[in-house]
């Protein structure tokens, strides 16, 4: 379902939103299924980062990048980029399901291909049809799916195809040569849509993204982490570690977790975390897509409320 655009949010068509271009690409697919921001105008930057870089210096007014993949992972130049350089706030995700064609110029023949060009996470996702059906084609990576497209497009060459949507295809006049190429059925993108400031309000159902930088690298640091979140029923949907490119064995922990900076439960562990690691940085809380979890969350904060009840009851027994 697409989320409702802010009451206080600008005229959709008076926006400007960025995303990883050209036309025809799966971001580009993803977000014209969220109904406040299809009648924006609609920017297309040639790479992730440029997306990033044009919402943090305003030349548009949100960006919108894939980060994660269910095949290949997570998108490391979207995470790195906001983790180290971008000071921005997600504001939502959104998922879409993934399928991926082979095209080609009008006319081609399958088997007469024998170079495949497209996005590295796409030819990584349809390996097994690439080996059975092109076991001696070539690949060759281009910046998106949609620029493999019109770059097959504008070189005529019958024996070169690209791996992208059938949405290209028909903007770039292609042919569908096969479809859904890729090796799992189960697969999906995740995107987010960022933003210079503000917190989406508390909707129930959200997830909160962080950075966790170590204070010490010592026995037990990530454990100590852990149990922050564990001491408080909240659940973890993603953790991972990255180099933080300051050095070799130098890592940060990047965590999504359920619930939202508003819950008082994710903040008092975001307060402890601060004052205990050398530093947290807050990539946003936000509307939360996929299966609804706010019971668990409901639960957790009644438990915390409770808790917090009983200590105040007990210090308030201290005598002066």
């Amino acid at each position: 379902m697409a989320a409702p655009a802010p009451s206080d949010a600008p005229a959709p068509g008076s926006r400007r939103v960025g995303f990883l271009g050209p036309e025809g690409t799966f971001t580009e697919q993803a977000l014209l299924t969220q109904d406040d921001l299809k009648g924006a105008t609609l920017v297309p930057r040639a790479t992730i980062a440029e997306v990033i870089a044009a919402t943090g210096a305003g030349d548009v007014d949100l960006g919108f990048v894939p980060i994660e993949n269910s095949i290949e992972g997570t998108v490391n130049v979207t995470l790195d980029t906001l983790a180290f350089e971008a000071d921005l706030r997600i504001q939502r995700e959104v998922e879409i399901p993934v399928q991926l064609d082979l095209l080609g110029v009008r006319g081609a023949d399958l088997g007469g291909v024998t170079t495949v060009v497209s996005y590295p996470h796409a030819l990584a996702q349809c390996p097994a049809f690439l080996r059975r059906t092109l076991p001696d084609a070539g690949t060759a990576a281009a910046t998106s799916t949609a620029e493999a497209a019109r770059s097959v497009a504008d070189g005529g060459d019958p024996t070169v195809a690209a791996i992208g949507t059938a949405l290209a295809a028909e903007l770039y006049g292609l042919d569908v040569l096969a479809t859904d190429i890729e090796d799992h059925t189960a697969n999906a993108t995740r995107f987010v849509l960022l933003a210079r400031e503000g917190v989406p309000a508390p909707t129930g159902h959200d997830k909160t993204s962080i950075v966790i930088f170590q204070r010490t690298d010592q026995p037990g640091s990530l454990l100590a982490i852990l149990g922050e979140f564990a001491a408080r029923g909240i659940n973890l949907t993603k953790l991972e570690s990255r180099p933080t490119k300051k050095g070799l064995g130098d890592y940060c922990f990047i965590i999504d977790l359920e619930g939202h900076v508003g819950d008082e439960l994710v903040a008092d562990c975001l307060r402890d975390l601060k004052s205990k690691c050398e530093d947290v940085k807050f990539l946003g809380s936000y509307p939360a897509a996929g299966a609804h979890g706010a019971a668990v969350r409901r639960d957790a904060e009644a438990a915390w409320a409770q808790a917090d009840a009983w200590v105040a009851a007990l210090r308030g027994q201290i005598r002066p």
